[in-house]
């Protein structure tokens, strides 16, 4: 890859990896329209360390606070009943579902993951279900009102982000509303949620760094701006939806779907 390319696609997955709208589809549609090659999974792995970082960044004084009052509550089962050391169970539950099927189907998602016809698909059907969460939830509940259930619901939507195009952040942003949340409560737990998956998943494709395309300048210059760009688009989703819905995102996701289908079936990209 050249380094307009790596900068490109870093700058892609800096962008895509928190809105719900699938970092994974981009980084193989965006290459695809340019003509490029896939970068594949092994520079993949490493770029999103960069986002890996502006997460853990992002939400530093949460997490700590979050740790902090879990491990108290392993010591001391009484200290259970404060919020920070729930979202801690809640945090856990919620990733046993995606680290067990992502481990199981490790193989099918590396080279099932480049598939067009089905990362367009998937664009499509799952921008209809955030859609329809926006329309049936009630967006009445906040953080202090999660329950094991939550947790355990959203950790299966996040599971299913393990299918291209699906998006991690769209799958637990559509079942936080589902389950009630308001918007601004649904993203954050829905982040919070995301960071023991991307560091798993980000530690375990890290055995493919070794073999990661372009060049040392490229993959450093692309995962600095995965990382910058980042930690602005999750600042700039949580202010978004104080006031917005996700409609934009509907109808982004439909539209893009639907133009990849065309594309492939009419042989333009393949």
């Amino acid at each position: 890859m050249s380094l307009i390319e790596e900068i490109v696609l870093g700058v892609t997955q800096g962008l895509t990896e928190f809105l719900p709208i699938s970092s994974t589809a981009h980084l193989r549609i965006v290459p695809a329209f340019l003509g490029w090659d896939d970068p594949g999974a092994a520079w993949t792995a490493v770029v999103q360390l960069g986002t890996m970082a502006a997460v853990l960044i992002y939400f530093r004084d949460d997490l700590l606070k979050i740790a902090r009052a879990w491990l108290g509550s392993l010591r001391d089962p009484a200290l259970r009943g404060s919020l920070d050391a729930r979202l801690g169970w809640y945090l856990v539950i919620g990733t046993i579902p995606i680290a067990i099927f992502g481990f199981i189907f490790r193989d099918q998602i590396e080279t099932g993951g480049r598939n067009l016809y089905l990362i367009g698909s998937t664009l499509i059907v799952f921008g209809f279900v955030l859609l329809a969460a926006e329309r049936v939830g009630s967006k009445s509940r906040r953080l202090e009102d999660l329950t094991n259930r939550d947790g355990v619901t959203i950790g299966l939507a996040q599971a299913l982000a393990l299918v291209p195009g699906v998006s991690r952040s769209g799958a637990t942003l559509s079942a936080g509303l589902f389950e009630g949340l308001d918007r601004l409560n649904a993203a954050r737990f829905s982040f919070l949620l995301s960071v023991p998956a991307v560091v798993l998943s980000g530690l375990f494709e890290l055995r493919h760094a070794g073999t990661a395309g372009g060049t040392v300048v490229g993959l450093v210059v692309a995962t600095l701006l995965a990382f910058v760009v980042g930690y602005v688009s999750i600042a700039f989703l949580l202010r978004y939806l104080t006031s917005h819905s996700t409609i934009v995102f509907v109808v982004y996701r439909v539209i893009l779907g639907a133009l990849v289908l065309v594309l492939v079936a009419s042989g333009a990209i393949s």
